[in-house]
């Protein structure tokens, strides 16, 4: 009987929310670092006196860390391994975190947001492909789904500490980059109970740490449910095919954009890049547009936390329906609300209007990026899956370098209407490309849904050719 049979078979049960805790913390910290920038921005241009250009700058400056640090994780999760990168990756966040709180100068200041921002990133890539290996077919589109969710509570968290503790403490917004980097106590209990990916072992060839890791899980499994395991199906699913070298950045490339995975890379990247464009772009012009329509920059942080609030029921209504639409209706279904949400937002022009708007808009937004973080490792085999991952999600961080941008020139030219009316467009091109090339994964296994796409064991991913893809099309 095959390790990954074993692992699907498994029903959901305390081990495995404890992994979804761990995994959820580490989301929280990183939408709170997302999030926390626009409030420390007014305190950091007063500290220093800064202008718009430089101020522009440290808001773009955790975007441009993160896209690195997901493309840098990505590689090293499929080279050294998953909990190492998610490991090393919290470190290195939390300490260029303190760094940043603690900076006496500009340049000290955005230099660490950046390479706080890389740590966040390369964290948040890994976490889910991570993560989704433990999980049975059955329920993985929940799990990831809800693993996602933590990010809500992340920036409901940096709203609060903007609210709350930015304006009231003294150097506030030197305190709140402080509490953004707690989680590396978190290191402690990582340490202590995180196993590596026993699907990662198996393509490594390290098959005895596997079956630890695995037998070690069933017997937590059965202490938990105090029942009998379920049987192991009498058919397993595909292999994972063993390789011998890890893939370089040029190899994953060239296999991501080969004829067997060109299809599932390309509509994973235009999604990542819809949705992140369509995010950022909403959330870093929301403060702005509120206080344009008269309402003072305390009230707008308040509605702001209004609209991160909704983000809540946003992901995991979406978990809960990934299981039972399959994920990429899912993804289609939120992006059509979104872009509906979008287009009534530029329709309308009263505070209160903008905020109920804008927080339909959130609920749908972040609905979609459940569906995303759900589907994004299951297109992709074992051995490139957390470089798949990283690299899509990077791909995205495009859009979020992007969209401040593009949306500041819009602006500029046809008003708030034009901005939302050219998000609403980005929008329904996801939901178009989705509906038509989106993979159907939900229930399957990874190994049903990947392996017939990777490399033959007597290859490896830099010199065999991939097998002609044959699921999921």
């Amino acid at each position: 009987m095959s390790l990954t049979a074993r692992l699907d078979r498994l029903p959901l049960s305390r081990p495995h929310y404890a992994l979804l805790l761990i995994g959820g913390l580490g989301y929280t910290f990183d939408g709170m670092d997302s999030a926390v920038v626009a409030f420390l921005m007014p305190s950091a241009q007063e500290a220093w006196d800064l202008g718009n250009g430089a101020l522009g700058l440290i808001g773009s400056a955790s975007p441009f860390g993160f896209l690195f640090g997901a493309a840098l994780a990505g590689i090293l999760g499929d080279r050294i391994g998953r909990r190492k990168v998610m490991m090393w990756a919290l470190a290195f966040y939390a300490f260029f975190s303190l760094v940043a709180a603690v900076a006496p100068n500009y340049e000290v200041f955005l230099g660490a947001r950046v390479l706080a921002g890389a740590g966040a990133g390369a964290e948040s890539a890994i976490i889910a492909p991570f993560l989704s290996e433990f999980v049975p077919a059955a329920r993985r589109g929940w799990f990831v789904g809800a693993l996602a969710g933590f990010f809500s509570f992340g920036f409901v968290a940096a709203a609060l500490i903007g609210r709350f503790v930015v304006p009231t403490v003294p150097e506030g917004w030197r305190v709140a980059q402080v509490i953004t980097a707690l989680p590396v106590v978190m290191l402690l209990w990582w340490r202590r109970t995180l196993p590596e990916s026993p699907r990662y072992l198996m393509a490594r060839g390290r098959h005895q740490e596997a079956e630890r890791i695995v037998a070690d899980l069933e017997d937590r499994v059965r202490a938990a449910t105090g029942e009998p395991l379920p049987p192991v199906p009498a058919q397993d699913a595909a292999a994972i095919a063993p390789v011998r070298s890890t893939p370089s950045l040029p190899t994953a490339l060239r296999y991501l954009w080969s004829g067997a995975m060109a299809r599932r890379t390309a509509i994973t990247w235009l999604i990542w890049f819809v949705i992140t464009f369509s995010y950022y772009g909403f959330f870093s012009w929301i403060p702005t547009l509120l206080v344009q329509r008269g309402i003072t920059v305390t009230k707008s942080f308040e509605f702001s936390i209004i609209i991160y609030l909704a983000q809540i029921p946003g992901y995991f209504s979406a978990a809960w329906l990934s299981e039972r639409l399959d994920r990429k209706n899912v993804i289609a279904l939120y992006l059509s609300g979104s872009a509906v949400s979008a287009f009534w937002l530029s329709q309308t022009s009263t505070p209160v209007s903008i905020t109920l708007a804008g927080a339909v808009l959130s609920f749908f937004l972040n609905g979609t990026y459940a569906g995303v973080y759900s589907y994004t490792p299951e297109v992709f085999p074992t051995w490139i899956r957390a470089t798949g991952t990283g690299l899509s999600s990077a791909f995205g961080r495009v859009g979020s370098i992007l969209a401040p941008i593009i949306i500041g020139v819009s602006a500029a030219g046809f008003g708030f209407a034009g901005v939302f009316g050219l998000t609403t467009a980005v929008l329904a091109v996801g939901v178009l490309c989705t509906v038509l090339f989106g993979v159907s994964t939900a229930g399957r296994s990874l190994e049903d849904l990947t392996e017939p796409t990777a490399p033959t064991p007597a290859s490896t991913p830099a010199e065999g050719p991939a097998r002609q893809e044959v699921a999921g099309r």
